[in-house]
């Protein structure tokens, strides 16, 4: 007898612990003043709850009526029926509908509150409340139009922020040396170069939103079908591209350390005199275009926002937000066009201008291996792994430090008389450079670097680690192994810090249901910098990653693996095409089922598949992260 008391005291206590229920609240619009209240719940792990029906312990729907806010017919409920002794109850995920008819003009607030009782086996706890407040933007007719995340301001505050960030990725800032170059040898007057510098940053923002205002025009007038992200996975991934743009980069290097000049062809040099002033535009127009499409492995994810908004029925919004982003990308290679045309008049002596083009001769050749890379990641190539690149790193950066000391020069340097306090700042902080690097030769993760350098499971070997050469699906000694196993190839994939991932959603989901375990789906790719940046400074910290490792099954879908899937593995879309590799199949998934296709993202499943968290994107916020992976 007393044995029954202390465990039903035990249980009670045990009830108390923590929530019984994760709830969250949002409006969808249907139809003019039609609007729909949506409460989704997850019942905790060894609880349920009572539906609605259950005239003694039921779940309570209550929603505040009030000015603009009336309620259209009683609540609604939806989940998977389970039993307890013959009853039936609530587990896993719980939904709550009301439809409302909203009115009025401004925000209008829907509040209310769900009232359950949870239970385990046979000891219930007292009942909880969950209360919920959710802003609703109506139009001034009242007539409401469809909800938007934040308002458009804050949109374009967010697009102008990114478009000054993206100056310091490692796509866009090796066009910094070009704009440099290109315009020190382009204007013949001060004028003549300030109109140049205005064009050039107006040719950036027209060939940023003019097509996309096209292909947005477009899916609007054809319903969305007609628009697909394969063009920019393309640009940003496939092997082409990116060789060309590493060439590129590269004959640039060799051309500022004197090798040869790089000039307009003689007859565009003839015809440019024929009519003074626009002869001179076509090659800023060429600039731009070649800065814009290099770019585009930077800036791909954040026009892939845009697009993807296009297809969610909003119109003007993501073309004003693309022309704020496009300014702000812009103007700093604007400011950098209208610089050269003075530094034209600064003394030539000395050789000072060939020893910037030379500095940044090797400043190209280190962040100009990033294109390689990302082919070489995509392809599974091997060929530039972790350690190889820095390697080159190293010894580029070490070169341009004793090029600065003036103990190697090059054709067109003058002598170097005397070590100036700037230069030696400079040499100071390039060497510095260098040793932080050298530790990354035996695994230091370098995470200030996370974006720019291939990730630690390319490297062949980590001080304090077994080799990874050789190395298969499964760990020795019963460990879990770090890999990701592509079934379909047999290639393998390396996941950080020594989680484990199945590649496709149908594994993952059959391992969550086996295990109990929630689904982690990492939307990544290969050549994705923010991607790496996140798991560099995101998933390492402790907290996060205990629970990677602990709470969920992984499932990695990269969107730019060009491995080919055997013919029952394909996917048609409704437009009849077909799918046919690894990274077409994930890109589809992420758009068609998660709504995103730009990486890095993240969506947490419950075991049936189930959405319960996500989209996430990319966010260096740990606490954030921490609380998203808890809901």
């Amino acid at each position: 007898m007393i044995s029954h008391i202390l465990t039903a005291l035990l249980s009670v206590i045990l009830l108390q612990v923590g929530p019984s229920v994760f709830w969250k609240a949002a409006v969808d619009h249907i139809d003019k003043d039609q609007y729909q209240l949506v409460v989704t719940g997850q019942v905790a792990r060894d609880y349920y709850v009572h539906p609605m029906e259950d005239p003694y312990a039921g779940t309570i729907l209550e929603v505040e009526e009030g000015e603009g806010i009336s309620l259209s017919g009683a609540p609604v409920e939806e989940f998977t029926h389970s039993e307890y002794k013959g009853e039936t109850v609530v587990t896993g995920k719980y939904i709550l509908r009301q439809d409302l008819k909203l009115t009025g003009s401004g925000t209008l607030n829907v509040k209310g509150v769900v009232t359950w009782s949870a239970c385990s086996g046979d000891f219930c706890q007292m009942p909880e409340d969950y209360e919920f407040e959710v802003p609703v933007e109506l139009s001034a007719q009242s007539k409401a139009k469809k909800e938007i995340p934040g308002n458009l301001w804050s949109l374009i505050l967010e697009a102008i922020l990114w478009g000054f960030l993206m100056l310091f990725t490692p796509c866009v800032f090796p066009m910094v040396p070009m704009t440099v170059s290109f315009f020190l040898k382009q204007s013949e007057n001060p004028a003549q170069g300030r109109f140049n510098a205005a064009m050039y940053g107006l040719f950036i923002v027209l060939l940023y939103t003019v097509p996309i205002s096209i292909i947005i025009g477009l899916t609007w007038a054809l319903g969305g079908e007609t628009v697909t992200a394969d063009i920019f996975n393309w640009l940003a991934t496939h092997w082409l591209p990116n060789i060309l743009f590493f060439g590129i980069f590269m004959v640039f290097a060799a051309s500022f350390f004197g090798a040869f000049e790089i000039t307009l062809p003689s007859s565009w040099t003839t015809k440019a005199d024929e009519k003074s002033g626009k002869g001179g535009l076509l090659g800023v127009f060429f600039l731009a275009l070649t800065l814009v499409l290099v770019s585009f492995s930077c800036t791909g994810p954040i026009v892939g926002t845009v697009l993807i908004k296009s297809t969610q029925g909003e119109f003007w919004t993501p073309m004003v937000t693309m022309l704020a982003f496009s300014i702000a990308f812009a103007l700093p290679f604007a400011l950098l066009a209208f610089f050269p045309s003075v530094l034209k008049k600064l003394p030539k002596s000395g050789g000072w201008l060939n020893s910037v083009k030379v500095v940044l001769g090797f400043i190209e050749i280190a962040l100009g291996l990033k294109f390689l890379s990302v082919a070489d990641q995509t392809y599974h190539w091997h060929i530039l792994d972790r350690e190889v690149y820095l390697a080159i790193w190293i010894v580029c950066f070490t070169l341009l430090g004793i090029y600065l000391l003036g103990k190697i020069r090059f054709k067109h340097d003058s002598p170097l008389e005397y070590l100036s306090v700037g230069r030696l700042a400079l040499v100071i902080i390039d060497f510095a450079f260098v040793v932080y690097m050298i530790p990354g030769m035996w695994g230091a993760p370098l995470k200030a670097l996370s974006g720019y350098l291939p990730p630690l499971e390319t490297q062949d070997f980590v001080l304090g680690s077994p080799s990874r050469s050789g190395m298969t699906g499964a760990a020795p000694d019963g460990q879990a192994s770090n890999t990701v196993i592509l079934s379909e190839a047999k290639n393998l994939l390396n996941m950080p810090h020594g989680l484990v991932a199945y590649d496709n959603l149908e594994d993952g989901l059959a391992a969550a249901a086996a295990t109990g375990k929630k689904v982690f789906v990492d939307i990544t790719g290969h050549g994705c910098v923010n991607c790496r940046e996140m798991e560099a400074r995101v998933w390492s910290d402790p907290a996060v990653l205990q629970r990677l490792q602990n709470n969920f099954v992984m499932v990695a879908l990269y969107m730019d693996d060009k491995v080919k899937l055997p013919e029952e593995k394909w996917v048609t879309t409704e437009s009849g095409k077909v799918l046919k590799d690894v990274g077409r199949v994930n890109s589809h998934i992420a758009q068609t089922r998660f709504g995103v296709n730009a990486q890095p993202n993240y969506v947490i499943l419950d075991t049936d598949g189930t959405q319960l968290a996500g989209p996430r994107g990319y966010n260096l916020d740990v606490d954030a992260f921490v609380k998203f992976l808890d809901l």
